[in-house]
C-alpha cells in the first residue's frame, strides 16, 4: 500500500515538474527574440478581436490579478458630482471632458472622433520674466491660458458652465499614388465655439489630441533610458535626414528634469504622472501629484473653484484630503502598467516581404522595432523582456501638414513623439475605426503614412511611388502588428 502511495505521489510530482517545464519552455519562447510575442512574456490574447486589448499580463500572480481587476474597475468607473452618497466616486469636475478613463480609451484602444477622446490642449506664449524662467528651467512645458487653462473642458457640473464647445470640420484632399491609385486625406479645422468665460485670446495656441491605446505601457517605462538616448541625433550628425530628439520634462515626484516618454509630445515622464494629469485635466479629480480639487479651473474662474468637491476629509480624515487617494492611484497604476499586448499571427510570405519594404523605406529609423527591457525600478517582471513596440520614443519633425505650432517642453510646434505600432492592426476591431495620428484624422494606415512629412518625407515619397503590389505588402505587414 505504501508503495502505491509512493508511486502515486511520484507521478504527481513528475506531472507537476513536466507542467513546470512546459510552462518554462513557453515563457522562454515568449522571452526570446520572436516577434510573434511583441511584449515578450507579457503578451496575451489574439489580435484583431474586440477584446484584444483587455487582457492582463500573464506574469501577474493570482493576488496581483485581483488587484489588476480593482485597477480596471477604477479605470472604467463613472465619477459623479459631489456631494454624493457614493463618497468613493464623487468629485467629478467642476470642469471635465469625460466621466471615466474608459470613456476616452475605448476598450483600452484609441479614442474615437465621436467621443470626448478628442480634445484641445491650450497655452499662450511665455511673456513675463517668471514665465520665461519657468520654461527655460524646464519646470513647466507650456504656459496655460489665464482664463481657459491648459485644456478645453466641454462639460461642467451643475452650477458651473462648460468652458466652450469644440467644433471640427474636415476638407478632403486627394493624393495620387503610383499605378493609378488615389487616397483621400481629411484636413481638420478646429474651432472653439460658445466660450463662456470671456473672449478667446488672440495669442492662444491650441493642439488637438486624441486618446492613445493603453497596451504595453509598463514595458515602455522599462526601456532603458540609455537605449532611447543612444538613438537621439538632434543635429543629424550622421546626415541621414533623421534628427530624433529627447524631450526633457519635469518630474513632479522627484522634482527634477528627466526623460519624457508618454503623451503625443513625450510630455510626461512616467505612468504615475500621466495618470494623475489625466485625472486632473480630463475628469477634474484631485490626486497627490495634482491636489487641486478644482482640476483645471483657473483663478479667473472663481465660481468654478468654489464648487462643492469630493474632499474625503468630510467623511474620513485618513483619506489624505484627495478625491483619488494613494490607494486608488496605486491600483490604477498597476492596471495601466500591466495591460497585455496581443500576440501576432504567424508571418505569411506577404508579411515578410512587407517587413522588407518597411525597412527599405526607412520607417525603422524612427519606429525602432525591438528592445531588451532593463530599466524598470518598480516592477522587476517588466525587465529582461524582448519587446517589439516599433518606436524610439523620441521627437521628430513631421512637417508643416501635421504641425500644431504649439511647443511643449523641448518639443517645438512641428515635433511629435514616434507612436508605438504594436497593436496597430487591431485598432479597427477594438474600437470600430483606425483614428490614427495625434488627432485621429487618419482613417487608415495608408492615410497616416501619406500625412508624414519633415524627417519622414523621404519615407512617405518612397511608399507613394512604390508599385501597388509592394505598397499592399507594406500595409499587410503593418496590419499584422
Amino acid at each position: 500500500m505504501k508503495r502505491y502511495l509512493f508511486l502515486a505521489l511520484l507521478t504527481i510530482i513528475s506531472a507537476k515538474a513536466l507542467a513546470s517545464e512546459v510552462e518554462l519552455s513557453e515563457r522562454e519562447a515568449k522571452a526570446s527574440s520572436t516577434y510573434l510575442y511583441p511584449a515578450g512574456q507579457h503578451s496575451k490574447g489574439s489580435p484583431k478581436r474586440r477584446n484584444s486589448f483587455l487582457h492582463a499580463s500573464p506574469l501577474l500572480d493570482f493576488d496581483t490579478k485581483l488587484d489588476f481587476k480593482i485597477g480596471q474597475a477604477i479605470f472604467e468607473k463613472l465619477w459623479v458630482f459631489a456631494p454624493s452618497s457614493t463618497t468613493a466616486s464623487d468629485g467629478l469636475g467642476p470642469l471635465y471632458n469625460a466621466r471615466s478613463c474608459a470613456r476616452c480609451h475605448t476598450r483600452n484602444g484609441r479614442g474615437t472622433l465621436d467621443s470626448p477622446a478628442l480634445f484641445l490642449r491650450l497655452s499662450i506664449p511665455a511673456e513675463t520674466s517668471e514665465q520665461l524662467s519657468a520654461i527655460k528651467n524646464g519646470r513647466i512645458g507650456a504656459i496655460p491660458d489665464p482664463i481657459y487653462g491648459s485644456q478645453l473642458q466641454t462639460f461642467a457640473s451643475p452650477g458651473a458652465e462648460a468652458e466652450a464647445q469644440l467644433s471640427v470640420s474636415y476638407e478632403e484632399k486627394v493624393i495620387e499614388l503610383s499605378d493609378n491609385e488615389f487616397v483621400s486625406l481629411q484636413i481638420p479645422d478646429y474651432e472653439i465655439v460658445d466660450p463662456n468665460y470671456g473672449p478667446i485670446a488672440d495669442n492662444l495656441m491650441t493642439s488637438a489630441r486624441i486618446a492613445s491605446s493603453m497596451i504595453g505601457l509598463g514595458l515602455l517605462e522599462a526601456i532603458n533610458e540609455s537605449d532611447i538616448l543612444s538613438q537621439a541625433d538632434p543635429d543629424d550628425d550622421n546626415n541621414d535626414g533623421i534628427s530624433g530628439k529627447a524631450n526633457i520634462v519635469w518630474d513632479l515626484e522627484s522634482q527634477s528634469s528627466v526623460l519624457g516618454r508618454f503623451g503625443w509630445k513625450a510630455g510626461q515622464p512616467n505612468l504615475s504622472q500621466q495618470n494623475s494629469a489625466a485625472f486632473s485635466r480630463d475628469i477634474g479629480i484631485s490626486t497627490k501629484l495634482f491636489p487641486e480639487h478644482w482640476g483645471d479651473c483657473t483663478s479667473a474662474q472663481a465660481k468654478c473653484r468654489h464648487q462643492i468637491h469630493g474632499n474625503r476629509t468630510r467623511y474620513a480624515p485618513h483619506e489624505e484630503q484627495l478625491e483619488a487617494p494613494k490607494k486608488v492611484m496605486a491600483a490604477l497604476l498597476l492596471y495601466t502598467r500591466n495591460i497585455a499586448v496581443p500576440r501576432r499571427l504567424n508571418e505569411t510570405e506577404t508579411v515578410k516581404r512587407g517587413r522588407q519594404v518597411f525597412d527599405q523605406a526607412g520607417c525603422a529609423k524612427c519606429h525602432t522595432p525591438s528592445y531588451l527591457t532593463s530599466g524598470h525600478k518598480h516592477q522587476e517582471s517588466l525587465n529582461g523582456q524582448k519587446i517589439w513596440p516599433y518606436t524610439d520614443l523620441l521627437l521628430h519633425d513631421m512637417g508643416p501638414a501635421l504641425a500644431d505650432d504649439r511647443p511643449e517642453f523641448l518639443a517645438n510646434g512641428r515635433e511629435w513623439r514616434t507612436p508605438p505600432l504594436w497593436g496597430l492592426g487591431s485598432n479597427t476591431q477594438v474600437n470600430g475605426g483606425s483614428f490614427l495620428l495625434h488627432d485621429g484624422r487618419a482613417r487608415s494606415i495608408l492615410e497616416a503614412i501619406m500625412w508624414h512629412g519633415g524627417e519622414a518625407e523621404a519615407a512617405k515619397l518612397y511608399v507613394q511611388t512604390l508599385p501597388k503590389s509592394q505598397r499592399n505588402e507594406l500595409l499587410t505587414f503593418l496590419e499584422s502588428l
